[in-house]
């Protein structure tokens, strides 16, 4: 079997769960024998640092598009960037003109790949899927990952971009979500009928990092972490907020932000205003390694998020035996038992459990081991092999 995959995250071209997921997920197919072509926007300026080896793996071919999309970009920030590239003339003047100028350099090469069924992963490929499904007549299957509505929170929804998420999912053959959290969203707001969505949940690999009891980091304070962009999505500021409630009560803790966003400032100068700035440490975008380190380090891991269609970070902070506090608003809270879980706007009861994984060591371990445990049944391979049933289905019924 031959796939057509579009996505715009691939390590190490990556910010986010969209990247860990593509290529895991694309790495488990490819062990069944299936063949990928990857289909990846990718910035000239990045084509001779020596640090950008895009990662394959078996039966995975990349084919790179000469473009200035990165990954979670807003027209803002694409403007902002256009204007560090040292040939900005041959991208588009704007995003979507620059997604349209992918979308065609996409349909050139689905003339030339053969392939049995084409697979879109969120709403910046649809377009490009849409041209290939009309040029080789082949199935199209659209991946949501995420969508307008969970980006900004349901406020000041880009109609651009909703619309394309709109117009892919009613064109596509199948739409697969990530969990039945964003089924529903789906089904409410972008009218796609339920028997046409999927649910696949995601996963966590442990073929690369497997705990190591012997690691251990002196620090004299507890730590508790929060991974991700700095959005409004994924609710910082309430992980500042109650941050605030923690130190009111508990003084030897530091609260560790990991992440960049368009809320970055904000969340800064939120700290200061507190009284709290020099108890939340701001570590900026970290690589994999360090986010590795980072989890290790936390004692409580939290995951605030106002809207997130799964949340890979969850699983990874219990992979690394950090115990997660999960909003309640999202994805993974459907799937994992051995967590915490909090309304993302109830900063007391945020407070209040990050407060006893802290103190009370019997919980904190309990929680910590168990969790360990249960993570290990969520492997790419589960995920990929439900993707090949909807391929196949979608094969032989045409």
């Amino acid at each position: 079997m031959k796939v057509l995959m579009f996505g715009w995250e691939f390590p190490p071209l990556s910010s986010g769960g969209l990247g860990t997921a593509c290529y895991a997920l694309t790495k488990s197919l490819s062990k069944t024998g299936v063949e990928i072509t990857f289909v990846l926007p990718y910035s000239f300026d990045l084509e001779n640092a020596d640090f950008v080896k895009l990662v394959s793996a078996g039966n995975i071919k990349i084919r790179k598009i000469a473009s200035a999309l990165q990954p979670y970009m807003s027209s803002q920030e694409y403007k902002k960037s256009l204007g560090k590239k040292p040939s900005p003339r041959i991208y588009g003047s704007s995003l979507f003109d620059e997604v349209n100028r992918y979308t065609l350099a996409a349909e050139k090469i689905a003339e030339e790949e053969n392939f049995d069924v084409i697979h879109c992963h969120d709403w910046m490929t649809f377009g490009a899927g849409i041209r290939a499904k009309k040029k080789k007549n082949k199935p199209l299957v659209m991946h949501v990952h995420s969508t307008e509505l969970d980006r900004t929170g349901g406020h000041q929804v880009n109609q651009q971009v909703y619309d394309l998420e709109r117009q892919g999912m009613h064109k596509a053959d199948k739409v697969i979500a990530v969990s039945n959290f964003t089924k529903n969203k789906i089904i409410a707001h972008y009218a796609v009928p339920s028997e046409k969505i999927r649910v696949v949940h995601n996963a966590v690999d442990f073929s690369q990092h497997y705990y190591d009891e012997s690691f251990e980091i002196k620090k004299t304070d507890k730590v508790v972490l929060f991974l991700g962009r700095l959005t409004l999505q994924k609710g910082p500021d309430y992980f500042v907020y109650a941050a605030k409630k923690v130190l009111e009560r508990e003084k030897n803790v530091k609260f560790i932000v990991a992440g960049t966003g368009d809320m970055e400032s904000f969340i800064i100068e939120k700290a200061a205003e507190l009284g709290i700035a020099d108890k939340v440490l701001f570590a900026g975008f970290l690589n994999q390694d360090d986010v590795e380190r980072a989890y290790k380090m936390a004692d409580v891991y939290v995951m605030p998020s106002v809207s997130e269609p799964f949340g890979i970070t969850a699983l990874e902070a219990m992979k690394n035996k950090a115990p997660a506090i999960v909003s309640k608003q999202s994805g993974v809270s459907e799937v994992i038992m051995h967590c915490l879980k909090v309304d993302f706007w109830d900063i007391n009861e945020l407070s209040n459990k990050i407060i006893s994984l802290l103190m009370y060591k019997p919980l904190h371990e309990t929680l910590k081991d168990n969790a360990y445990f249960e993570v290990k049944k969520f492997n790419w391979d589960v995920p990929a092999e439900k993707c090949i049933q909807v391929y196949n289905e979608l094969i032989h019924k045409g």
